[in-house]
């Protein structure tokens, strides 16, 4: 039997808890490291496509993916295609992008070994500038959700695939032309109006504003109204969020809920409140709504012998827009929030997430405009 003094039992626990503390106090510094080099990567990625965003300069992105692999490579060709498109969407529309800004929020990281598997929002602010007036920057901001997986590769982490829905994922080369090759400057029909009978239309415009989520811009710290349900994942959440900003009883346009035109807060809304094509014949058939008139962007924005500056001229902030992309159904809807200084009618939508983004941007010359007045 061996008897071991106090001071030497008292050594020897020490000796056993550092044996078993310092393992783990290693494996959560390196845990830090790692976390904080894939977030530092990250910054610096969406930075760099910001800045692409700008300058055309898409070479800088190469360095950051796996381009002899095949997901990696359709992420970076999608990066491509979006610069190309909204610059030439600028073009068309005699605008210039002068300056992005991003800003990333991450949801969710899991770094294990040489492999991380991220999810996180992206709020870009972008400004531009008109090349035939003379107007200070206007801004806009998108958002977005990614879903990320990184590999290390010699020391960086380079993007092995990605998914997101992007707003500025279309064919730069089927982009409308505007009749006269500028960006269409309307003077809205009337001033908005307060409070009326049965619309508060300021109230629903402030509602779109405050609830844009992602995009940078909104309000409520970029988080959706959690009173109610998010379709993002379940086809996705444009329609709800126009029904909520003219029907929201509290804080929007407070249209009265009626003829299946519902949202029941313990379960959802009904499928006149969040389908888009159910929502667009509510409006219409309940006398809520009428529609202005129904064309490609060339045929609303044109002057005619009754819009004398374009069909588009006839609505107002806190109205309505439905979007047609083929066989005649409404797939998304946008709340049109203002007009910039210098006459482009602006929306508000989820899914993608947009703050204050000209109306037309994110769509090309085969999408129809449908062009809703909601009636006070």
């Amino acid at each position: 039997m061996i008897v071991l003094k106090k001071t030497s039992i008292l050594s020897l626990i020490l000796i056993l808890l550092a044996s078993f503390s310092l393992p783990t106090a290693t494996v959560n510094a390196e845990e830090s490291k790692a976390n904080q080099e894939v977030d530092a990567a990250l910054k610096q990625i969406f930075a760099d496509r910001a800045q692409t965003l700008i300058d055309q300069q898409t070479e800088r992105l190469q360095g950051t993916y796996l381009t002899q692999q095949t997901l990696s490579k359709n992420a970076y060709h999608n990066e491509s295609n979006r610069t190309a498109y909204i610059n030439a969407w600028a073009a068309k529309r005699s605008i210039k992008l002068v300056k992005a800004n991003s800003s990333i929020r991450i949801i969710r990281r899991n770094v294990s070994g040489e492999t991380a598997k991220v999810s996180l929002v992206q709020s870009l602010k972008l400004s531009y500038v008109y090349l035939n007036e003379v107007i200070p920057p206007q801004s806009f901001g998108i958002g977005t959700r990614h879903f990320m997986t990184l590999k290390k590769i010699n020391g960086s982490w380079k993007i092995a695939r990605e998914w997101y829905l992007d707003p500025l994922d279309e064919n730069p080369h089927k982009i409308a032309d505007s009749p006269d090759g500028l960006a269409p400057s309307v003077k809205p029909a009337a001033a908005v109006s307060g409070k009326s009978r049965r619309y508060n239309r300021s109230r629903a415009i402030a509602y779109a504003d405050k609830y844009a989520g992602t995009a940078w811009g909104a309000g409520n710290q970029h988080r959706y109204n959690r009173k109610y349900l998010d379709y993002t994942g379940k086809g996705g959440d444009c329609t709800n969020f126009a029904s909520q900003a003219v029907g929201d009883p509290e804080e929007g346009g407070g249209l009265p809920m009626k003829s299946g035109w519902r949202y029941f807060y313990q379960t959802g809304g009904s499928q006149t409140w969040v389908q888009t094509d159910a929502f667009r014949n509510f409006l219409l058939h309940s006398g809520y709504g009428n529609m202005v008139a129904k064309g490609t962007y060339k045929e609303v924005v044109a002057p005619s012998k009754k819009y004398a500056n374009g069909a588009i001229s006839q609505l107002q902030a806190g109205d309505l827009i439905g979007y047609i992309m083929h066989n005649n159904d409404t797939d998304h809807f946008s709340v049109i929030t203002g007009f910039d200084e210098y006459g482009y009618p602006l929306v508000n939508s989820h899914t993608a997430d947009r703050y204050r983004v000209p109306f037309d941007l994110g769509w090309d010359k085969y999408t129809k405009y449908e062009l809703i007045h909601i009636r006070d």
